[in-house]
């Protein structure tokens, strides 16, 4: 009775062992999984550049440092027929943002947008602004930290036939050597979490987020 205790003992330590380093090495492999995305993610992050691209629209969406003043200097420069700033201070006016100048595009072109306060909001109240001009292309502006979350997001939710080209602002608080540089690690992991999980969310949307708001 007692051996046969004893091989029981032995068969369940035996079972906790293997199912311990099971879990271990499931844990080992997303670990190393994660990081390899998260690398990818980054990679890609600073893989864009800035393009000289003449779309129908120029979007800004507000909220970052440069962002407003880089989309302004694409419309003074014929680069969009209109100018969206999106998720704008409800309190801020056109005149603030945009002053004519002299043989420049006018302010007629010039739409403000202060309802959104975050990127889905953004998409789908530029994309209700958009819908109304006709408009089959768009440059879209934010920061480079920012920009691959917001290119996600808004090639879901824009019909497939109006093109999105991302065009990144670089900002101080983003730095190349992120690895060694706390706040930039802290901002583009939160950025690629955030990114993640809007990609499994598009994967089973089926189409109910486009629909908000017709």
């Amino acid at each position: 009775m007692q051996v046969k205790f004893k091989k029981i003992s032995f068969a369940k330590r035996k079972l906790w062992l293997f199912m311990a380093r099971g879990l271990f090495f499931l844990f080992l492999f997303t670990l190393i999984t994660i990081a390899v995305l998260f690398v990818d993610f980054t990679y890609k992050t600073f893989s864009v550049k800035q393009r000289e691209v003449t779309a129908d629209a120029i979007v800004v969406l507000a909220g970052g440092r440069g962002r407003i003043e880089e989309g302004v200097r694409l419309y003074r420069s014929r680069q969009g027929k209109y100018l969206f700033l999106i998720g704008v201070d409800p309190a801020v006016q056109k005149s603030v943002l945009f002053k004519e100048q002299q043989g420049g595009p006018d302010s007629d072109g010039v739409f403000l947008e202060k309802a959104s306060r975050n990127t889905l909001e953004n998409a789908l109240y530029a994309r209700e602004l958009i819908e109304k001009k006709g408009i089959h292309s768009i440059t879209l502006i934010t920061s480079r930290y920012h920009l691959k979350r917001s290119t996600l997001i808004f090639r879901n939710i824009f019909p497939p036939e109006i093109a999105v080209y991302p065009h990144p602002v670089d900002s101080k608080n983003l730095k190349e050597e992120w690895w060694s540089h706390g706040g930039s690690f802290r901002l583009l992991f939160s950025e690629f979490y955030k990114y993640c999980l809007f990609r499994f969310i598009f994967l089973f949307d089926f189409g109910e987020l486009k629909a908000v708001g017709k």
